[in-house]
């Protein structure tokens, strides 16, 4: 399923850009469903940024769901590659759990628009329901798309929040 949002920031597109890339930790304090990202690797080569950071969520899992789904476990890995010559962002998202029947993958580009900047968020989430506890077997290919829908729909405007966190940080830190 496609994953699709546009943000408007009122800073110019470098700024926006360097702060996303090198100031994501910071924006904790400003993501409401953010407990905590970690940086855990950076490898620079001139115009390129290889990172991966562990982002730790926030909030409370349903009842029906905490037999399967630990509070630790509520985090995943964000694989990205940066590239400013180009203005965008390659990224990959592997969740902590079923790893291996959800796949997140996409690209961020950064428009100048005048003295603000765009972001579009682009991606697609793809969940193979086969293998899940409690999917049956022979549902599985029918509940994937309902899944994937859902996710979407809970997914969209938390990369939304990111950049309403980008905005308060910055504009904190003006002066």
């Amino acid at each position: 399923m496609k994953i699709k949002a546009d943000a408007k920031l009122s800073y110019p597109r470098d700024v926006v850009f360097a702060s996303y890339r090198d100031k994501l930790v910071e924006l904790v304090p400003h993501l409401p469903n953010i407990r905590a990202i970690e940086l855990k690797n950076r490898e620079d080569n001139g115009s390129i940024t290889r990172m991966l950071n562990v982002w730790h969520a926030k909030g409370d899992i349903p009842k029906v769901a905490q037999s399967i789904i630990k509070p630790e476990m509520v985090c995943w890995e964000d694989h990205a590659q940066w590239n400013q010559d180009e203005w965008t962002c390659e990224w990959k998202v592997v969740p902590k759990f079923f790893t291996k029947n959800v796949t997140c993958s996409g690209k961020n580009h950064f428009v100048e628009q005048g003295a603000e900047t765009v972001l579009q968020i682009r991606g697609e989430l793809e969940i193979d329901a086969k293998g899940i506890p409690g999917v049956p077997r022979l549902l599985a290919g029918r509940i994937a798309p309902v899944i994937e829908k859902f996710i979407v729909g809970l997914l969209t405007p938390n990369l939304l929040t990111v950049s309403d966190g980008l905005v308060k940080y910055l504009d904190s830190n003006k002066g």
